[in-house]
């Protein structure tokens, strides 16, 4: 097999690892959105379905994280090093707010049980889990747009200064929008989760239901509004994302998922919102490539020897036997049990 061979198909397995962060990752950092929102007579009953929905795997879903941090520092150690170099800014705060994060929902699971302690502990698993999908909207925004790859290439020269090059190379009014955009979405994914998680629950489920409708309506104005903003900043990402096919099924996918979700047809929605996020990951993948850091590195030029890859899609075959029937398993066994009369987590 070629080089050139061996570097697509890592980056394929780089790509379905990235998609399974953001439909289970992401939907559990959605579950803390609205777990910061819970309100009405049931805020404490949401909360509650919050907790057992993500409680039993939210720590399973950032193998998929791990995935692609191992594979872009083995096979293509050139992006890696200059991804963790400009972005270290936002990936720090990306990274000190995942922690931030699942140490706040295990310790208001376990600390003392009253309320103070249980709100401290609440509202800080709730902002990380605010913070952390906009940032990770932001380093994506920050390598579509070129920020990253022209920070890079400037680095060797004399003369450098540190805030365009560690600053404005990922904060602009596209990577925000994007961000934005990420928050909105994963808020989307997780109420459309969550209102099969509350079948047993015909109000706690409506809850949800009124919360999904409500992302699904915001999410395209936001989505405007970052395509308005990719057309000077991204100019690669608007043309493709332009093309007919791909809006032709981000619109099939999300009207899908409104008209299920009105219809009251949850399990149909839910693969419509997972379908629609698809869309709009895979679309931003075909717009760069064959850049991984565009417009300097691409795919081929970044890529390990062939021995190397090789090596890794061995090893990532015998852990794929290993890993993704333990996952099936567990998600199998906590998903089959019945939901709590008693809250698994105290407010």
């Amino acid at each position: 097999m070629s080089a050139s061979a061996l570097a697509i198909i890592v980056a394929g397995i780089a790509g379905v690892a990235l998609t399974a962060y953001l439909l289970l990752g992401g939907a559990d950092y959605g579950g803390g959105v609205w777990d910061l929102l819970a309100s009405g007579p049931r805020r404490t009953q949401q909360r509650e379905l919050i907790a057992h929905a993500i409680g039993p795997i939210w720590e399973a879903n950032h193998v998929w994280l791990i995935l692609i941090v191992v594979l872009l520092f083995t096979c293509f150690p050139p992006a890696f090093a200059a991804l963790t170099t400009v972005l270290h800014i936002p990936l720090t705060l990306l990274l000190i707010g995942i922690v931030l994060r699942g140490s706040a929902f295990t310790f208001r699971a376990y600390d003392a049980t009253h309320s103070a302690v249980q709100e401290r502990w609440g509202m800080i698993f709730a902002i990380a889990s605010v913070l952390a999908p906009v940032l990770l909207g932001i380093v994506v925004g920050a390598i579509a747009s070129d920020g990253v790859g022209t920070a890079w290439a400037t680095l060797g020269q004399s003369g450098v200064e540190f805030v365009p090059v560690f600053i404005s190379s990922w904060l602009n009014a596209f990577t925000v929008c994007l961000g934005l955009m990420t928050l909105v979405m994963v808020a989307f994914l997780a109420a459309t989760y969550l209102t099969v998680e509350a079948a047993h629950d015909r109000e706690l489920q409506n809850d949800f239901r009124r919360r999904a409708i409500i992302s699904a309506l915001v999410l395209p104005v936001i989505a405007y509004a970052t395509l308005v903003a990719a057309e000077p900043l991204a100019p690669r990402v608007h043309k493709v994302l332009l093309h007919l096919p791909i809006q032709i099924a981000a619109t099939i996918a999300g009207l899908g998922a409104l008209v299920a979700l009105w219809t009251r047809r949850f399990r149909v929605a839910r693969v419509c919102a997972a379908a629609l996020v698809v869309v709009i990951l895979w679309g931003w993948m075909f717009a760069q490539f064959p850049f991984l850091i565009p417009p300097v590195l691409t795919l081929f030029e970044a890529a390990a020897p062939p021995p190397t890859l090789r090596a890794f899609l061995g090893a990532i075959a015998v852990g794929f036997v290993v890993l993704i029937p333990s996952l099936w398993y567990l998600y199998g066994v906590f998903r089959g049990s019945p939901h709590p009369s008693a809250p698994e987590t105290h407010h």
